[in-house]
């Protein structure tokens, strides 16, 4: 007897549940939504941690000290380029 009374129970669960199973799915779906959306928004806002911001302090572009004389050596030819082209302007005509 108590199996019938208990399975005439779960039946009336069952049709309570279908009857709003969708309110029950969207109601679950905004749940979900809203903790995802309360996470972002407080891993947004937390600090650093201090092993972060010495691995962004420590991690600087080193560059080789022949690139940075090629760049020195191109700059200094530029310029002669520079003012060659500065007396052309002054002087479109002159050969």
């Amino acid at each position: 007897m108590s199996s019938n009374k208990s399975q005439a129970k779960f039946q009336q669960l069952a049709e309570r549940f279908t009857r709003y199973r969708i309110v029950l799915f969207l109601l679950l779906v905004v749940l979900v939504y809203g903790f995802v959306i309360w996470r972002i928004d407080a891993l947004k806002n937390a600090p650093p941690t201090p092993t972060a911001v010495d691995s962004k302090l420590q991690s600087t572009t080193h560059i080789d000290q022949s690139t940075i004389d090629k760049i020195q050596q191109l700059q200094n030819n530029s310029i002669s380029v520079q003012t060659l082209f500065s007396q052309a302007r002054q002087n479109p005509f002159h050969e």
